[in-house]
């Protein structure tokens, strides 16, 4: 039987990309046993079991530049979770191993390099993170999604093959009247969504609540807020949150659904979610963060935005501009029709499958 590893999170964007991978591999080869590795107390935790496979926490955290207590456990963290995850691949004994990217992949990659295993990388970013760039010298191969990651990793080994993303993103939109009935929206009504990642966007939820007035000026305009789990108690009690038209959620579970009854997006432009807003063709106002490496989510935007494929909105022009510019679009139906073509012509739904190839390739089953 072919065992494989996966390991990756700390947040959506690693870990909905290690799901899909790991959901081709098994639509391929439907005996195949999965097993993910994770960091203890992260969403992986949650969103890896609810997707149907078995999960293995790790003592494990990021490294933080100011110092801290949590600097000081690392160390401790890191050899027990090296320890952890040597007893994890020895017994499991994987064909290959994958890592997404993410503090949680960095001890099971290593160590299956240590010990032989085939191991294959997957880069969401346009900037490489610190976990894969020091395990990419011994990788058999990096599946990445942007051009010139050459600058991080050796040429060699680089496959380009975009972004994976959810099943049920690239098996195409939900109907939208069975979208609203899920939410509890009014069908007549425009619809923003707003995406603040797993965890929230302060300023995102910021620019929400900076937005009252606006909000109340355009009842007929409705609102699904994602305020992320770490400020639903702070934002979810705010005026704009108990407005008749607008309602916040810590997390949106049904994403397809959310898309499918979207007129506009508002979403940080992180891989994953540039990734799935590319396949599902929506018209997108862009909130890159400020708390990023290199600032490559600006560069992500801009990307989209030099193909007048989304709309930019700095961090922290949010209050002022955001709802703002999300208004306009809907209000100019050739404005919004432009942005949907356009960024529906930068998809690349395939980038599952292609990884899938490449894992298969480094297992000899291709």
């Amino acid at each position: 039987m072919t065992k494989v590893i996966i390991s990756g999170g700390g947040t959506g964007g690693h870990v909905f990309p290690a799901i899909a991978i790991a959901d081709e591999l098994k639509k391929r080869e439907p005996e195949i046993d999965i097993l993910f590795v994770g960091a203890h107390g992260k969403i992986e935790m949650e969103k890896v079991p609810k997707a149907g496979y078995p999960i293995k926490g790790l003592w494990i955290s990021g490294f933080h530049r100011k110092l801290t207590l949590r600097n000081l456990m690392f160390p401790f963290k890191l050899l027990a979770s090296l320890w952890k995850s040597y007893w994890i691949v020895k017994r499991f004994k994987p064909n290959a191993a994958i890592g997404t990217g993410g503090f949680a992949s960095g001890p099971v990659l290593q160590i299956s390099n240590l010990i032989g295993v085939p191991t294959l990388l997957q880069e969401q970013n346009s900037y490489a993170g610190v976990t894969n760039k020091l395990l990419s010298k011994k990788a058999n191969t990096i599946c990445v999604a942007y051009d010139r990651m050459e600058r991080y990793f050796p040429s060699e080994k680089i496959v380009l093959t975009g972004n994976p993303v959810r099943k049920d993103i690239v098996q195409g939109l939900a109907d939208r009247q069975k979208a609203i009935a899920h939410f509890g929206f009014d069908p007549t009504k425009q619809t923003i969504v707003i995406v603040g990642g797993s965890l929230g966007a302060k300023s995102l939820n910021e620019g929400m609540q900076a937005s009252l007035e606006l909000l109340k000026a355009n009842p007929d305009v409705q609102v699904l807020w994602q305020c992320g789990k770490l400020y639903i108690e702070a934002f979810g009690a705010s005026e704009s949150a108990q407005l008749q038209n607008v309602k916040a959620s810590a997390f949106i579970d049904r994403m397809d659904l959310a898309y499918a009854m979207a007129d506009v997006v508002i979403a940080r432009s992180g891989a994953s979610t540039i990734s799935e807003l590319c396949i599902v063709g929506k018209a997108t106002v862009l909130v890159p963060s400020p708390n990023v490496a290199e600032d490559h989510q600006t560069k992500n935007a801009q990307a989209l935005v030099d193909k007048e494929a989304a709309v930019l909105v700095k961090d922290s022009e949010v209050k002022e501009r955001m709802i703002a510019r999300a208004l306009e679009i809907l209000s100019d139906s050739a404005k919004r029709s432009k942005l949907e073509h356009n960024i529906l012509q930068l998809a690349k739904p395939n980038a599952a499958k292609t990884i899938a190839d490449e894992v298969l390739k480094l297992i000899g089953k291709k």
